[in-house]
């Protein structure tokens, strides 16, 4: 009988010992620590799981051997920067140094982030403020873009930039297509879809639908009744978009804008289909370029080194933001 009571005992304490609270929360569900226990080895697996892969393009990154491990290396065992020297001084055997493609890079994506703001905004504002005739088939076709593959808008974008054409004619006349063409074969100038700006534009129309959409739910949760204050005060339209409802949303303008740069910063698909010049060339376009036709013959540390170079901004820019990037996304989406 004693032994019974005893073992009831320890079972017991036991039980309390794992369904005890130690996640020091006074209100709320009360996590035990047997689920907390659970819920960290989770988690432990799934950190696991994403440093598996940046662990090993460290190591190769840091290796002077050229060539693919013959074994898994989660830890470098040399350090040499041999590998980032060379991608900085001549990244592939194009005639493009590392400060042009980032430059390519850097322009394409903050101008996409940039000029998507800008139109967004405006139109986010006249969906949230003004009733219109046909306003809610216009919110659904701006929605439409989001539910396709960006992919399969790429071929219509290809055709429409390769329309738009400049040729010199010779006899100092140009030929702007498709407005215009030349009598005989001209030499062509300029070709909107082999170059930046028609990238960028052909991005900022797929920019542009989660920009609309964010920013529309951020400026509904902005009370109508300070608008009212400033037109009572004398402040046409233009002052109280600008003066009260811009600085209101400024949180969330931001968070647009780096949503949209970090979007953009290592598109590959529409710049590698559009581009044909190597001046013009990206950073995730010149990483696929250091690929080639078997696995040997890729240079596996300076491969990691560039994919490290190309990852890094986009990585600190997003931890340095996470939580207002996290906090305007649930802000925005308060209201549809």
């Amino acid at each position: 009988m004693t032994s019974a009571v005893q073992t009831s005992k320890k079972k017991n304490i036991f039980m309390r010992f794992l369904t005890m609270n130690t996640s020091g929360e006074a209100s709320g569900r009360e996590l035990p620590l047997w689920r907390q226990l659970l819920l960290q080895l989770l988690t432990l697996l799934i950190a696991a799981a994403v440093m598996f892969p940046i662990m090993y393009v460290i190591t190769m990154s840091l290796s002077s051997v050229s060539t693919r491990p013959s074994s898994l290396e989660l830890f470098p065992k040399e350090i040499s920067l041999d590998a980032f020297k060379q991608v900085l001084d001549r990244p592939t055997a194009n005639p493009v140094t590392f400060w042009e493609l980032l430059k390519n890079s850097f322009l394409l994506s903050f101008g996409v982030g940039l000029a998507a703001l800008l139109v967004a905004v405006t139109a986010a504002y006249a969906f949230s403020r003004f009733n219109f005739k046909l306003r809610q088939i216009l919110m659904i076709l701006v929605f439409i873009p989001l539910l396709m593959p960006a992919i399969g808008l790429m071929t219509p974008l290809f055709l429409m930039m390769n329309s738009f054409r400049i040729f010199d004619c010779g006899s100092g006349m140009i030929a702007i297509q498709p407005f215009l063409s030349c009598a005989s074969t001209g030499k062509l100038l300029f070709n909107l879809r082999d170059s930046l700006l028609g990238v960028g534009i052909a991005m900022i129309s797929g920019a542009l639908p989660f920009a609309v959409w964010n920013l529309k739910g951020y400026l509904d949760t902005i009370p109508k009744e300070l608008e009212e204050a400033a037109a009572i005060d004398g402040a046409d339209s233009n002052q109280v978009f600008f003066r009260i409802v811009l600085p209101l949303a400024a949180p969330q303008l931001a968070v647009t804008f780096f949503l949209g740069f970090i979007g953009h910063w290592q598109e590959f698909a529409m710049p590698w289909l559009f581009l044909t010049k190597p001046e013009s060339y990206t950073l995730a376009m010149t990483l696929y370029n250091m690929t080639g036709q078997y696995a040997n013959a890729i240079p596996w540390n300076r491969f990691s080194a560039m994919a490290i170079i190309v990852a890094a901004p986009v990585a600190v820019i997003y931890i340095a933001l996470q939580k207002q990037i996290v906090g305007g996304l649930t802000l925005g989406g308060v209201k549809g």
